[in-house]
């Protein structure tokens, strides 16, 4: 019996498929039970994603984040041991009466949104101005400052990570207008009080790329080199107030699984 070549590529389909999702005859992915394209490989968590920015309305969070300020109010945050302090105005909170911490503690590895916008009329210069900063675990600062046509020392500048590395760009809006940060943080571990994986930080600014996958080199002192000890995987956000009346909006945080090669051979855990 002849065999036609469309009859022959057709009955290689179907042997080269398990079904209409993907392979059941193509190599392992090395380290995994998983075959390249497999069918069998779980989906990934499905989930809804909020709402871009723009300068007249702030985002809102994906479905699967912890919301930790959307303009109603601090009930998330604490001053000290008491009752936030900061002003609440127009669905912002100004930075005012100390610093302002979470109740609660995130880690070790998180995607954390912040929108913030720097005082106007501008007044200072370098790190008088729009100053303020996002402290990861409570103790690695992000910096915020108004970066506007206003130089400063370049590790002290907007998105850097204070008095060690400085943005790769600057990418700062005119004081009065929204802007963003989204920081990626693959939190340090410790084992029997011993740094046993450094800290590393990716940030965009703005949706720009300031901070690419940063290892830091300890804690975030100010004029002293940063040293690390040793605390728990899990720790508080802490939003400075240093004078300036920087304003905050929408803020939210989603935990993070980095994978290794038990999670590729899982498949995929980010989101569960």
């Amino acid at each position: 019996m002849k065999t036609t070549l469309p009859l022959l590529l057709a009955a290689l389909s179907v042997s080269a498929f398990a079904d209409d999702l993907g392979y059941t005859d193509t190599p392992l992915i090395p380290g995994t039970k998983w075959h390249v394209h497999d069918s069998g490989r779980p989906q990934p968590v499905i989930i809804t994603p909020g709402e871009f920015p723009t300068q007249e309305k702030a985002s809102t969070a994906p479905s699967d984040a912890t919301v930790l300020f959307d303009g109603t109010d601090l009930s998330k945050w604490k001053s000290g041991g008491g009752e936030a302090k900061w002003k609440l105005e127009n669905g912002a909170m100004v930075a005012s009466g100390g610093d302002l911490q979470t109740k609660d503690e995130f880690g070790p590895d998180f995607q954390l949104h912040v929108e913030w916008t720097a005082p106007t009329p501008p007044t200072g210069k370098s790190q008088g101005r729009g100053n303020s900063g996002i402290f990861l675990f409570g103790r690695y600062e992000i910096q915020v400052l108004d970066n506007y046509e206003n130089q400063t020392y370049p590790d002290g500048q907007a998105t850097a990570i204070y008095g060690y590395m400085p943005p790769q760009v600057n990418a700062s809006r005119k004081p009065g207008e929204w802007q963003t940060y989204d920081i990626i943080c693959e939190g340090p571990r410790f084992k029997e009080g011993k740094l046993e994986k450094p800290m590393v930080v990716t940030v965009l600014h703005n949706g720009v790329v300031t901070q690419n996958h940063t290892v830091l080199i300890g804690e975030t002192p100010h004029r002293q080199v940063g040293t690390y000890h040793a605390h728990g995987e899990k720790g508080p956000i802490r939003l400075q107030d240093h004078g300036s009346p920087t304003r905050y909006r929408s803020i939210w945080i989603r935990d993070l699984k980095m994978p290794t090669a038990e999670d590729i051979g899982a498949g995929p855990q980010i989101g569960k």
